[in-house]
């Protein structure tokens, strides 16, 4: 994101953040931890809202920690040295694996920042749009930090400002139709608060565009597809086309194009996301996890641009910047013979981009849920607007009576590599469109021989047994761990 002033005012972190430990029930909330200096005018309104993006780009979050959870999927092979990852991929992780631990606590810390400005920004004097928008983020962003604890965990604590009031920390579960309730509120706040576009320094946050996107995606999630339809259409008719290049989602200068509607925002120098280094090659850099396997690159159709724009092969030429400069990419570079090329790119000088950001949502994306909604709603061919708008943006031949097949070939391309498919498998396999436990039983060679998906047990990952271990019984273990 091109926006360094909100990444200088992080420095205000010892005032807003007093007591935040590493563990959620030890944390000391806001409310009671800042200055009275603090939450003075419309400058420090602004400054937590800032706050709240800070844990996004942890390693244990977006940098690398979120992406583990997509592992289980047949896109790509784990790599790198880490055996908690290889238990996450191969469905053998118990509760005390520490990748589940570390990303749980990051979304409460973005639940609690959240939570203090619902608090305390409705009494400052300021301006009134200003107020509007910051509320709107922190809406925004508590749903979002909501959501990806749902998605991953089910079943958490929903912790709103009265919990904060009243210290009430140590909650139980709250069940997954009392989660998806939530995070709909927040949401529907987010969207009728936040403006529809940014300018400047702010382009990047998160606009009423981005909530509604998220609702059609949590209402696809909810088997509401009436919704998924209306909400979603707000965003495909609104001031968030699709970028005319699709390359142009990947690259540091014209990554916050209008069709970017969330993504974890970095800026070199200032505040950088790992992941960058995860995914790339080691000698260039890198840390060489998250390879592609050969599965993916042949669910790719043979004209289709999308596999160059988002998979480094051999005899690619990769401009490594610096002394290096263009350098073919050889398949001794990875295990697989393959790296993703959407999240790493390099400065002219040399060395890793620390401006490239992490894609979280895009239009495409929601054009796809709509077009998923369409068919499931009202057969095969309902979809082919939206599916063929995603087709044509890369040239590539219109659909005519396409359904469940094709969308599910069209999402798993559109959106390799970018945290979608582990749960698209899992929601179909709950609406009965696809049998998961037979798709991940396939051998798709060394690098993802067949595995033991257990239903409903691997819908949902373990709740960290230490988070269940400090709330003294309140919080209870995930069915069938």
């Amino acid at each position: 994101m091109t926006i360094m002033n909100r990444f200088f005012l992080f420095l205000i972190l010892t005032v807003l953040a007093v007591g935040c430990s590493e563990d959620f029930l030890e944390s000391t909330p806001y409310a009671q931890a800042t200055s009275a200096t603090f939450w003075r005018n419309g400058d420090d309104a602004v400054a937590a809202a800032n706050a709240m993006y800070d844990p996004l780009n942890d390693e244990s979050f977006y940098g690398h920690g979120e992406q583990t959870f997509e592992i289980c999927s047949d896109d790509f092979w784990r790599a790198g040295d880490h055996g908690e990852d290889q238990a996450i991929e191969e469905f053998t992780f118990d509760p005390s694996n520490a990748q589940l631990r570390s990303g749980y606590t990051r979304k409460y810390e973005i639940i609690n920042r959240a939570n203090a400005i619902l608090i305390n920004v409705p009494d400052i004097d300021m301006d009134a749009s200003l107020k509007n928008r910051v509320l709107g983020e922190a809406y925004f962003m508590r749903g979002f930090a909501t959501w990806r604890l749902h998605v991953i965990y089910g079943e958490v604590p929903v912790i709103t400002e009265q919990d904060v009031r009243d210290n009430n920390f140590n909650k139980p579960k709250a069940s997954v139709e009392e989660m998806r309730a939530a995070i709909e509120s927040d949401w529907l706040q987010a969207a009728d608060l936040l403006p529809a576009t940014y300018t400047g320094a702010d382009i990047g946050r998160p606009s009423s565009g981005t909530a509604n996107g998220f609702l059609a995606k949590l209402y696809l999630y909810m088997e509401d597809l009436p919704k998924v339809i209306e909400y979603g259409e707000q965003v495909i008719n609104g001031p968030y086309p699709l970028a005319s290049d699709y390359g142009d989602n990947f690259q540091v200068e014209t990554e916050n194009n209008p069709e970017m509607l969330f993504a974890v925002q970095a800026l070199d120098g200032w505040t950088t996301c790992a992941y960058r280094i995860y995914s790339t090659p080691r000698p260039w850099g890198g840390w060489d996890f998250h390879e592609p396997i050969q599965d993916l690159v042949d669910e790719f159709e043979a004209d289709d641009p999308r596999l160059d724009y988002s998979i480094m092969k051999p005899g690619d030429i990769i401009d490594l910047g610096g002394d290096l400069g263009p350098t073919e990419y050889t398949a001794d570079l990875s295990s697989t013979g393959y790296h993703f090329r959407k999240f790493g790119t390099w400065r002219p000088t040399g060395g890793l981009n620390g401006s490239q950001n992490v894609p979280v949502l895009r239009t495409s994306d929601v054009y796809l849920m709509v077009a998923e909604a369409k068919i499931r709603q009202n057969g095969n061919g309902a979809g082919d607007t939206e599916i063929n708008a995603v087709r044509s943006r890369v040239g590539l031949a219109p659909l005519s009576g396409a359904g469940m097949p094709e969308l599910i070939h069209e999402r798993r391309v559109e959106l390799a590599g970018e945290n979608q498919r582990h749960q698209d498998l899992m929601r179909w396999d709950r609406a009965g469109i696809i049998d998961i436990v037979d798709h991940y039983q396939i051998d798709r060679g060394a690098f993802k021989p067949p595995r033991a998906f257990q239903r409903p047990k691997h819908y949902y990952f373990a709740i960290p047994q230490r988070e269940i271990d400090l709330s003294n019984g309140t919080l209870v273990q995930n069915p069938n761990y």
